[in-house]
């Protein structure tokens, strides 16, 4: 998965921000949304909100159905105000705002044993539940691989041990990962 230019990354995240602003501030989406160049491909994206060094939202999707410039701005706004684990942002929140981009690579089965820490995120699904994490989250909370697939599960709802089940699908997927505070690449 190629990287994107530092132009690109730089104006992926503005149009977060533009949409969380926009979203807190002004109770609406931003307009017009960029349709051009990398706004126009089609790619799962998980936009991560933290406020003061904590998380405050993060949103995405798995399987894009529309160009990259609308996904972002749908998770960024849904991030701020709609992730059911926080509270809505505040104005005075926004200062203080510091966003995350993760692009995902296609979804792709994968074997527990071929789970590397840091690289891969984690789909796991039973049935119609669903549970994800970003590589990332594995590093932050540093997980051994059986950790990162029990929290997998965990976030899906489902017992620890899930992911052991027969019936369990098990997908990875890589990241490329930028911020405004840092410049992450990850792949």
């Amino acid at each position: 998965m190629p990287f994107l230019s530092e132009t690109d990354r730089r104006a992926a995240l503005e149009l977060a921000r533009k949409a969380v602003v926009e979203a807190v501030s002004r109770h609406k989406l931003p307009d017009p949304i960029p349709r051009e160049g990398i706004f126009t491909v089609r790619r799962g994206v998980f936009v991560t909100l933290h406020v003061r060094g904590q998380l405050q939202g993060c949103i995405g999707v798995t399987e894009p159905s529309e160009p990259l410039g609308e996904s972002i701005v749908r998770c960024a706004v849904s991030a701020a105000i709609e992730d059911p684990r926080f509270a809505p942002m505040k104005e005075t929140q926004l200062e203080e705002m510091d966003i995350e981009i993760s692009l995902l690579s296609p979804l792709e089965p994968i074997l527990p044993e071929a789970i590397e820490i840091g690289r891969h995120g984690l789909l796991i699904v039973l049935h119609a539940q669903r549970g994800l994490l970003l590589p990332q989250v594995a590093i932050e909370h540093r997980f051994t691989c059986e950790q990162f697939l029990e929290e997998t599960c965990r976030k899906a709802g489902l017992r620890r041990e899930a992911w052991k089940d027969p019936e369990t699908r098990l997908f990875g997927f890589t990241c490329e990962v930028f911020s405004e505070s840092s410049d992450i690449k990850r792949v």
